[in-house]
């Protein structure tokens, strides 16, 4: 094994991953896998789970276990946890992925049912999840949780605003989080910019007449497997001095 190998070496670490069915969360999990962890595919769509856990089992000899939840109600959270630790034993990694940012027509078009169901998904359940695993984690040693957050939490757009104040919001619980769980487990926010994932083919980028993605440094969106080199590196011992630190994969946001 060589220097780089064995500083993102994941064997035998168990790394949950929520939305881990597609996108950015498929990316990550595979690549935990292919560093030796054991992963935890969770997602709305039970059959997409077993897929992509085929998937990774199939291509990299680990295990994954494929588990139906919402992670946008409590209720089905201690379910998820328990689950986990029944078939693993313990989490060394979660990866609170899942997310969502409907459209809307206009400001005053949003429902006080789509504002929740935003509010839920990406802010509510992460908090309940890493309150869950992170007390675990602290019990069995040490662990790393990374709330995959947005660049909308930073530059929010009008047509985004329940869903970056969410990740706004998921940004403040990080650091929170780090101080609560420290100084066994580290917790950080892995921030993305605009990739061009399953989400991507709602943004018009066919129709459009201008680069979209001017304003960012590289100027181009990203390719999901882009997510994988700071994913790894906030999984692994590579990042045991960083913990409560946001991390921006965004091309470049000005």
């Amino acid at each position: 094994m060589g220097y780089a190998d064995s500083l993102f070496d994941l064997t035998d670490r168990v790394v949950l991953v929520t939305g881990g069915s597609r996108g950015l969360g498929r990316e990550m999990a595979f690549a935990a896998a292919q560093c030796g962890a054991d992963v935890i595919i969770a997602s709305r769509n039970l059959e997409s789970c077993v897929v992509t856990a085929e998937e990774i089992a199939a291509s990299t000899g680990r295990a994954a276990f494929p588990y139906q939840v919402h992670v946008g109600r409590w209720e089905q959270l201690d379910g998820l946890v328990q689950a986990a630790y029944d078939r693993f034993g313990k989490v060394d990694v979660l990866v609170n992925n899942a997310g969502m940012s409907p459209l809307y027509d206009s400001l005053t078009s949003v429902s006080e049912k789509l504002f929740d169901a935003v509010v839920n998904l990406n802010l509510k359940g992460p908090f309940r999840l890493s309150a869950l695993v992170g007390e675990r984690m602290v019990a069995d040693g040490g662990g790393s949780i990374i709330n995959v957050s947005s660049s909308g939490s930073l530059r929010p757009a009008p047509d985004m605003l329940p869903y970056a104040a969410a990740k706004a919001g998921l940004n403040a619980l990080t650091e929170g989080l780090a101080k609560a769980y420290g100084p066994t487990v580290r917790v950080n926010t892995l921030m993305a910019g605009p990739f061009l994932t399953d989400i991507s083919k709602s943004w018009g980028l066919e129709q459009a007449t201008t680069n979209p993605f001017a304003h960012l440094s590289l100027k181009r969106a990203g390719n999901p497997p882009e997510i994988i080199g700071a994913a790894l590196y906030l999984m692994s011992d590579a990042s045991s001095y960083t913990t409560g630190a946001i991390l921006r994969v965004d091309g470049g946001l000005p």
